[in-house]
């Protein structure tokens, strides 16, 4: 998993009563953007992170450089090997 400074940290709930949660984060304390991470919550609270499988780093693209390939979406990338 590799991230940088503004990305979305989303972890996917483990029940289906469970919200998903996100973050921002604002730190990266690992080498060449891997875990863990300084995550910054919605309500304010922020904590260091080593993102388990039921997260994913979301990368906002810069909006001049979004393509037909992209959809204009957020381009996400999986933890899981061979995605």
């Amino acid at each position: 998993m590799h991230a940088k400074v503004g990305d979305t940290l989303h972890i996917h709930a483990r029940h289906t009563d469970s919200p998903d949660q996100w973050g921002r984060i604002v730190e990266i304390r690992g080498a060449d953007g891997t875990p863990p991470y300084l995550v910054e919550f919605p309500d304010g609270h922020v904590g260091l992170l080593f993102p388990g499988p039921d997260a994913v780093v979301e990368s906002e693209i810069p909006h001049g450089e979004l393509s037909a390939a992209h959809g204009g979406h957020r381009r996400r990338v999986h933890t899981l090997r061979g995605w």
